[in-house]
């Protein structure tokens, strides 16, 4: 965890878990969040969105399938729960960051920071850490070797959500978002 810069650890955050360090492993907010958005895509034929945190992610990563039921969810919260009393945040954020598939063969964010920018994560700016933060979502679909503009178009939510977050302050956040992908 010591070794992972703080501005990866934000982009992490602000685009796959912003309340992570003080929810129990699952995020009440977030399952009520998705359930009424879920009502609305059932309605409109739209795919269906989750409501995991990271510790959540990590219980399926690590523990359980990929199989899409609501037993298996069932068992991922309760795992989460489980891991959240054995394991410290940083630990658990260490264990996701160090295994996440980030698309084009890289497991974990130091393999995609060298795949995607030849770099150490130490090296990374807000821009190349966001952009991998918009990865997990779906690695293959914003992979900016596939289709930049996806990836731009991702990248810049997660700029957005560190803003929002007041990570970052407005003025860099409306330069960030402006620069192109350099891989």
């Amino acid at each position: 965890y010591s070794s992972i810069p703080q501005n990866v650890i934000y982009s992490f955050l602000s685009a796959e878990d912003k309340n992570f360090f003080s929810h129990p492993g699952v995020d009440a907010k977030g399952v009520l969040r998705a359930i009424i958005n879920n009502i609305k895509n059932i309605m409109t034929s739209k795919r269906l969105e989750g409501a995991s945190t990271i510790t959540q992610q990590v219980a399926k990563n690590f523990l359980l399938t990929n199989e899409v039921s609501l037993n298996r969810k069932i068992k991922e919260a309760i795992l989460a729960f489980r891991i959240e009393r054995a394991l410290s945040k940083e630990r658990i954020l260490e264990l996701y960051l160090n295994q996440i598939y980030l698309g084009s063969g890289a497991y974990g964010v130091a393999a995609a920071s060298l795949e995607y920018f030849d770099k150490s994560i130490k090296e990374l700016n807000y821009n190349e850490a966001a952009l991998l933060a918009a990865l997990p979502k779906a690695p293959s679909k914003y992979n900016p070797y596939r289709d930049m503009d996806l990836a731009k178009f991702r990248r810049n939510l997660v700029l957005k959500n560190l803003y929002e977050n007041n990570i970052i302050d407005q003025n860099y956040y409306l330069m960030l978002k402006n620069e192109p992908i350099r891989l």
